[in-house]
């Protein structure tokens, strides 16, 4: 095995795991060739989690996806007919994105791509920052090959942000709200000749030339953030919240409600899924304090889908019955809490130990996040085993789920005081001499 390929086993969580096994086999199968790239890759180098894996195959993209997805159990949540690309979801919280070598090749800024086939090599030289263009090799002749062409190994130790190309941020202008959330997420620094790019385009305004639907996917990225209240400070302080609504400045900006969102965001332990759709439950702080009419123009600017708005706007009335269970009196042991709060959509949960005023639910919540799911994590597939329950049977995760049950109510163990050593016995009668 190589190096690189036991760091990126090292930052996968068990899900993640399976799911390049399945990625693997599956173009395998397909006879094409498969690469991780990326924010996988470069999270992976820079030591940070890696929120979701990126895949890239040599033919086509769209078509694998759909097998993955078929095959491990997971589902397509978007495709790009016309980068061949596709976004998937699995069991367990895994995320992935599967997406052909490609080049792109853009008519005038903010245009649509046209879009060719290409090699590994080809499209990592036309991607959008050095950190973003390395692969790691999943094909069983070069499995564990690093591919650089752009040195972004050099300017992630450097934590440097530096665009591929002098052109970068002039082809795709949403490119220049991208650059922002890394340098917040990563603390990073722009490198001198992308911050001049920077400026000479938002000099020309090219921001303006965003698609509605670009805006609208950096948004959902911002939203995954777990910083996104200090991505919205900077986007702010850039003056480019004004492309989703003109009205999101000064004291319309709910600015206190998206850092308690922030902070809530911060409990949830990495690698644990706890089923969130981040969208709903960051539009509600992030426009808050618009008007409805503001309101409904933000909506209609960056073209929300009927069940973004709901997941949104319904978003408290559904809360209300889970904040009242929280409350009740029954929920005297951890299990119960557990059963209750895990059964419970992810946004759900966030929004209530952002906004709930019931310091009871707050600490039911904290206790789930930083107690109870931890030691749920503690029961491995071998402790099911032991219980006699064979792993992808419908008995496992009955007998998982009564293990922990029993482990979250069980009482700790009195460790018994240390037995006195003699010199410790003597210490005191010597001192009264």
């Amino acid at each position: 095995m190589s190096d690189y390929m036991f760091m990126l086993e090292s930052h996968l969580s068990a899900d993640q795991t399976r799911l390049v096994s399945e990625v693997q086999a599956a173009a395998a199968h397909a006879n094409m060739n498969v690469f991780i790239t990326g924010g996988a890759m470069r999270d992976m180098l820079g030591g940070f989690p890696i929120l979701e894996i990126d895949f890239t195959v040599e033919g086509n993209a769209v078509k694998l996806a759909q097998t993955i997805a078929k095959k491990a159990g997971g589902k397509v949540l978007w495709s790009d007919d016309n980068r061949k690309l596709a976004e998937l979801a699995f069991p367990g919280g895994a995320r992935a994105t599967v997406g052909m070598a490609r080049q792109e090749k853009y008519p005038k800024p903010g245009a649509k791509p046209v879009v060719r086939p290409a090699t590994i090599h080809e499209d990592l030289r036309g991607r959008d920052f050095t950190i973003n263009s390395i692969a790691l090799s999943l094909n069983p002749a070069s499995r564990g090959l690093l591919l650089d062409p752009n040195n972004g190994v050099g300017d992630l130790e450097r934590k440097e942000l530096r665009a591929v190309s002098n052109y970068t941020l002039y082809d795709d202008p949403i490119r220049l709200l991208r650059l922002l959330r890394l340098k917040v997420r990563l603390s990073f620094n722009i490198d001198e000749r992308t911050k001049m790019q920077y400026d000479n385009a938002r000099e020309a305004q090219l921001e303006t030339r965003i698609p509605q639907h670009d805006l609208l996917e950096e948004l959902r990225h911002t939203a995954n953030e777990p910083n996104c209240a200090d991505v919205v400070r900077v986007l702010q302080e850039e003056k480019l919240l004004q492309l989703y609504s003109p009205a999101l400045e000064g004291a319309k900006l709910n600015t206190a409600g998206l850092q308690k969102l922030q902070k809530a965001r911060q409990t949830v332990p990495f690698g644990v899924d706890i089923h969130l759709e981040p969208l709903g439950v960051f539009l509600y702080f992030f426009a808050e304090k618009l008007t409805a009419k503001e309101r409904a123009d933000l909506i209609k600017g960056i073209g929300l889908t009927r069940r973004d708005v709901d997941q949104w706007q319904k978003l408290e009335a559904r809360s209300k019955k889970l904040e009242k269970d929280l409350k009740s009196a029954k929920l005297q042991k951890p299990s119960l809490v557990y059963q209750a709060l895990t059964k419970a959509p992810g946004d759900q949960i966030l929004f209530l130990l952002a906004h709930s005023s019931e310091r009871l639910v707050h600490d039911r919540i904290k206790n789930y996040l930083q107690k109870y799911l931890p030691a749920a994590q503690e029961i491995t597939e071998r402790d099911v085993v032991a219980a006699g329950a064979k792993p992808g049977t419908p008995k496992f995760q009955k007998v998982r789920e009564e293990l922990i049950l029993t482990r979250l109510d069980a009482r700790p163990k009195k460790v018994p005081p240390p037995e006195p050593t003699p010199a410790a016995a003597t210490a005191p009668a010597m001192a009264r001499k």
